[in-house]
């Protein structure tokens, strides 16, 4: 059994320097929502554009993962940390030279690239200094400064928007980019994989080229349709890449991923409990942000301040969730979040036209506090299952199933709210023109395009009819939410491990070891 390392002695404070880094980043990826009307006009940008200023961004950043996390335990976590963040900074920093549209989705690219870089190194770093039973606790707390960059992006957003010039957005990053660098180098302790493996150049490829076409097309498909022949291309590219990655991974002496790992149930259910958590609440916060804008009426950053309830059910959860994965182990606790973050998908089927703030907040709370339950113990699981000599590969796992999850959750759930919408609606434009009907069944602001247009009696009952439909919508497409966190539940419950290392002590393979007997396929060693 191997001995626990007591931790770095200045853990805490490195932990601080990491959360700061990783505040800039996570609010990166929601700053700028708020930012699009204005953009729309100061940059002349049509809604494509405005799409892919975030798609950019997206695309690269997840793309690019498991190739920083590689490249991380390789040449040194803080060094990929520090380049990271001074790309992502100087990115920021350059903003206000943009003149165009393609100007901006160009930089915001390589502010993708400086954030691939340095967001695995800070889980991966938390893994390298802390001790075991203080690990859960660790990744709590980054598991929610990444949850409250997430909200307090648009809020930000929106106050700055009003007051600023659009740039003011991403250059308010600059000086905590230049602080975290600074303290990283005082602070942080180098760290990487023992000796020198060759590089993957192929292996690395093949993992670009199928996260990259498998984000852009779940991204895409629900503008351009599942069946439409670019997302077909890049989705059947992403499954050839990565079934090429697998094969050549499994040949390698030395890959950039141990394809193995994954026949470790425990690694893989921890895996799958983090992309249906992010599935599911993704999917929440899509259906509630549509849900305000558009039935109640609210801005973009009205809308913004009250997803603060959020934030708010991040921060409770994530301390008892540390609590309960050091006693109780992931099990329990990820099997537990999982079914809170059902029960709010269950409360959206509750909402109404006429729903009032506390009944929203209230489902935004208990899917939060589901979130923050879930997310800590199945991290911590994840990191506790690869060795660590491996600890970058194993958080850029982590961080592309949060990638992946999130977006398949707002993509499916999407498309299938898209198509309950049209089919409610379908009555009341049934005798409409086929331009007005189209556009009326097509989105709730088609619908009030066109109600704007005919006005009077009529505009009023087609909104009317708009409303309730876009709710039967979205009461009926929660529910398919609930059935994937319901899922969730069972494969943690099945797979993961009943306690903790730090409660029942460590598995010969470095995992944590669980007080009941396991069949034995789920302990083959990574």
């Amino acid at each position: 059994m191997t001995t626990p390392h007591a931790g770095h002695p200045r853990r805490w404070s490195i932990l601080a320097v990491l959360i700061l880094a990783l505040f800039g980043i996570a609010m990166d990826n929601t700053v700028l929502v708020t930012a699009l009307p204005v953009l729309s006009r100061d940059l002349n940008a049509g809604t494509s554009q405005l799409q892919w200023m975030i798609d950019a961004y997206v695309l690269v950043f997840a793309g690019l993962l498991l190739l920083s996390g590689a490249l991380s335990d390789r040449f040194g976590r803080r060094r990929l940390l520090v380049i990271g963040l001074g790309l992502f900074g100087l990115g920021s920093a350059l903003t206000p030279l943009v003149g165009s549209a393609g100007q901006l989705i160009a930089l915001r690219s390589f502010m993708g690239l400086g954030a691939a870089l340095a967001m695995p190194p800070t889980l991966s770093i938390i893994a390298d200094v802390f001790p075991e039973n203080e690990r859960p606790k660790a990744i709590a707390l980054w598991s929610m400064v990444s949850a409250l960059g997430i909200v307090v992006g648009p809020i930000l957003g929106g106050f700055l928007i009003e007051r600023f010039p659009w740039p003011t957005v991403f250059v308010i990053n600059v000086p905590v980019i230049v602080v975290g660098i600074v303290a990283a180098l005082r602070i942080i302790p180098e760290s990487k994989a023992p000796g020198r493996n060759p590089l993957d150049p192929i292996g690395a490829a093949f993992s670009v080229v199928a996260l990259v076409g498998l984000t852009y097309g779940i991204i895409e498909a629900p503008g351009f349709g599942w069946s439409d022949p670019r997302i077909a291309g890049s989705l059947i590219a992403a499954v050839i890449a990565a079934a090429g990655f697998v094969l050549w991974e499994r040949s390698r002496a030395h890959p950039m991923v141990e394809i193995g790992l994954f026949r470790n149930l425990r690694f893989t259910a921890a895996c799958v409990s983090v992309t249906l958590s992010m599935f599911a609440l993704n999917g929440n916060l899509f259906l509630v942000t549509l849900y305000l804008q558009q039935v109640r009426g609210l801005s973009p950053l009205e809308t913004g301040y009250r997803f603060m309830a959020i934030a708010a059910g991040v921060v409770v959860a994530s301390p008892v969730a540390a609590r309960m994965t050091t006693r109780y182990g992931a099990r329990l606790t990820t099997s537990l979040g999982l079914a809170i973050i059902a029960t709010g998908m269950g409360l959206v089927a509750t909402l109404g036209v006429s729903s009032g703030d506390l009944q929203v907040l209230g489902i935004m709370f208990v899917a939060a506090v589901g979130m923050g339950m879930a997310m800590t113990p199945a991290t911590d699981a994840i990191m506790g299952a690869v060795p660590p000599e491996k600890f970058g590969v194993g958080s850029a796992v982590n961080d592309v199933t949060r990638e992946i999850g999130g977006a398949l959750g707002i993509a499916i759930m999407g498309s299938a709210f898209q198509g309950a919408y049209a089919g409610r609606i379908g009555v009341a434009v049934a005798g409409m023109p086929a331009d007005a009907a189209g556009a009326a069944r097509d989105s709730f602001a088609g619908a009030a395009a066109v109600a704007a247009q005919l006005g009077g009696d009529a505009g009023a009952a087609l909104l009317g009819s708009a409303r309730t439909a876009f709710v039967g919508a979205m009461d009926w497409t929660a529910i398919v939410g609930v059935a994937f966190a319901i899922a969730g539940v069972v494969v943690a419950a099945a797979f993961l491990p009943a306690r903790s290392a730090a409660a029942g002590g460590a598995a010969p393979n470095g995992e944590p070891a669980s007080l009941e007997p396991e069949e034995p396929e789920a302990e083959t060693a990574a």
